[in-house]
């Protein structure tokens, strides 16, 4: 199934994310102090020129529309989400090769989220606010 086009930025934007997730995972395992620096800066700048503007745009135009419906715990998970990676931030600035793997870990199975479960209740949405228009 296609996206809606109003997730479909977002959806190409998931799969750099998961690059970014194999990223992490593999440099916090390697041990190798030169590689946890490399990831945990590239990591840090993603954030700040990309992830950022895409936990923002989900956090104030999409899932408001779950407000007050039966899918409201899915944006309540996807905020909770976006608070764990943000935690680890400052882990990352440190250089940790913990919260490298911690942020790797978190952001593979929330992309894995939205994309399962999250987009498709927007999508449902989305299409009942477009047949009331």
């Amino acid at each position: 199934m296609q996206r809606s086009p109003a997730l479909q930025p977002l959806s190409r934007e998931h799969h750099a994310a998961l690059k970014l997730a194999l990223l992490c995972e593999r440099a916090a395992i390697s041990a190798d102090e030169s590689a946890i620096q490399h990831a945990c800066r590239h990591v840090l700048q993603s954030y700040t020129n990309e992830l950022d503007a895409h936990f923002l745009h989900e956090e104030r135009t999409l899932l408001p529309l779950l407000s007050d419906t039966p899918d409201q715990p899915l944006a309540e998970r996807t905020l909770e989400e976006h608070r764990s990676l943000r935690e680890l931030l400052n882990g990352l600035r440190q250089n940790s090769a913990a919260a490298l793997r911690n942020f790797g870990i978190i952001l593979k199975m929330h992309v894995r989220f939205e994309e399962q479960e999250l987009f498709p209740a927007l999508e449902r949405r989305l299409a009942h606010r477009n047949m009331q228009q």
